[in-house]
């Protein structure tokens, strides 16, 4: 029998929990023929997997890769780690659906973190088009709850109307039927922090076993109020949630997922292993009497004297801080805000407002938390070995100094998770990284190799494979996975791109 790829020679992990077994993955077309001992077989091109792992291609649930994806960079980094789908439209921003005046507001408030795609109008469908086989990586998308409330309410603080939520009710009804794989929330980002869980719930209900996606109200030491607000919608409409980047000090967090569950509450979260965070300076430092939604009023209050009794609470904050992204201060990108206040002769506080001033609010830093430390790593290993837990790097490309979890958050859980610590072992990681994720999002035909799946497969070297990259050099490509194929065509051989484009924009 003749196939049009065959990877032989390696020891299979088929996804299902089982342990690794010898055989060898055939493809025809973009789906598994065959897994088994296929000696003889013939095929258009053979990868050779002896002494290495075959596994389904992995999930990233949360990644901020919407309008990075297009770049080859972007992808060779993804691939180099397993990963062949990103979960798009998280934390409640991205760019559809809504008009033109939506989309600018979704690509200047949140530049920093998802970059600027396109102009609008854009509807949900029109963006998974423009993703569907022009990048190497699938792509599936979260209807975004801050786009959709800011494209009928704008940026308005007051409760959403019945007439309101009528119109919002339709964006998502309309976004589901184009392929969206679940609604988002960011209830810490604006406008989204302005809806209340009536509002959330009311949308939620027609997601029909898709999940509502959340970065919650409050995570930490008060994550209690954030979860408490998510099993209330859960409630309310019946939906499945998963919490991104549940991050914070695992006795607070675990018994929080267990008491959820315990309510009958379809849960499940993503974690990222790391202890830093990356996100718009803005929602770090402002306080929420400033409009962060309309950029005029609010760089008028920090040009102006009404925060003067503001920046002084910041002084604990500015050593946490490093500049991620800075258009036009470039030369401060990788210093900490006290290092970049240094070399510009002021304080810290004087050098932020400057960096909010001249970057029009665009400004992203990586923020430590005050948690770092053996007791943060113990947190972090605790959440990621919690059944319910899926992985998400939380990836950001954008700015010349990122979070390095975009370019090694899923090789460094192989590498040192499993490798290194065994809080996984090889066929739990492929559980957490592809299968239990696959599922979540309504990708029935992924997540397993088995006869008759779609064809994302990676080669993994046990021995070899982990993160490279490091808060001082966040893009170095990450290491152990160099042959990857994505819907049956090879787009990473040796380590290097192949030029295929063959990525889907998957839908449920």
């Amino acid at each position: 029998m003749r196939f049009d790829v065959v990877i032989s020679g390696g020891r299979v992990l088929d996804g299902t929990g089982a342990p690794p077994y010898r055989a060898d993955v055939a493809i025809s077309g973009d789906r598994v023929a065959a897994v088994g001992r296929l000696d003889g077989a013939e095929a258009g091109s053979v990868i050779d997997a002896t002494g290495r792992l075959v596994a389904p291609g992995f999930v990233d649930c949360h990644a901020h890769g919407d309008a990075a994806v297009f770049d080859p960079d972007v992808q060779r980094a993804a691939l180099r780690q397993g990963v062949t789908t990103f979960v798009l439209g998280q934390d409640g921003l991205s760019f559809a659906p809504g008009s033109a005046a939506t989309v600018a507001y979704a690509s200047r408030y949140f530049a920093a973190v998802n970059g600027a795609l396109t102009e609008g109008p854009l509807t949900v469908g029109e963006l998974l088009t423009g993703y569907d086989r022009a990048v190497a990586v699938n792509t599936a998308y979260l209807l975004p709850h801050g786009t959709i409330r800011y494209d009928v309410m704008g940026p308005s603080p007051d409760p959403a109307s019945p007439g309101d939520l009528a119109k919002m009710l339709r964006h998502v009804e309309r976004g589901l039927s184009e392929g969206a794989v679940g609604l988002s929330s960011g209830l810490e980002y604006l406008p989204g922090r302005y809806a209340d869980a009536e509002e959330l719930a009311a949308l939620c209900a027609p997601l029909g076993g898709l999940p509502y996606v959340t970065h919650m109200r409050a995570y930490g030491q008060r994550a209690g109020v954030g979860m408490a607000e998510v099993v209330d919608i859960a409630e309310r409409s019946r939906a499945a949630v998963h919490v991104s980047h549940l991050h914070g000090p695992a006795d607070v967090l675990l018994p929080l997922v267990d008491g959820a569950l315990g309510k009958g509450v379809d849960l499940s979260f993503d974690t990222y292993p790391y202890l830093r965070g990356n996100t718009i300076l803005a929602m770090v430092v402002l306080p929420p009497s400033v409009p962060g939604a309309e950029p005029g009023p609010a760089l008028e209050m920090i040009a102006s004297d009404a925060l003067d009794e503001w920046w002084p609470t910041l002084e604990a904050t500015w050593p946490r801080l490093t500049v991620s992204h800075a258009p036009g201060l470039e030369w401060a990108e990788g210093l900490t805000m006290v290092a970049a206040a240094e070399r510009a002769g002021v304080a810290p506080a004087e050098f932020c407002r400057r960096l909010l001033t001249e970057t029009r609010l665009e400004a992203g830093v990586v923020s430590a938390r005050p948690d770092e430390g053996p007791q943060g790593e113990e947190s972090v290993r605790r959440m990621l070995r919690h059944p319910s837990q899926t992985g998400g790097s939380d990836g950001i490309y954008v700015g010349g100094h990122p979070h390095p979890r975009g370019f090694g958050a899923f090789a460094r859980f192989l590498g040192r998770h499993v490798r290194e610590l065994a809080d996984w072992t090889w066929e739990q990681a492929v559980t957490h990284l592809s299968t239990h994720p696959a599922r979540r999002f309504g990708l029935a035909d992924r997540g397993l190799l088995r006869g008759g799946f779609a064809a994302d497969v990676v080669v993994i070297d046990p021995a070899t494979v982990g993160d490279l990259a490091t808060y001082p050099a966040p893009r170095a490509l990450a290491e152990g996975v160099d042959d990857v194929v994505v819907t049956g065509v090879r787009v990473l051989a040796n380590g290097e791109l192949t030029g295929a484009t063959p990525g889907r924009a998957l839908r449920p």
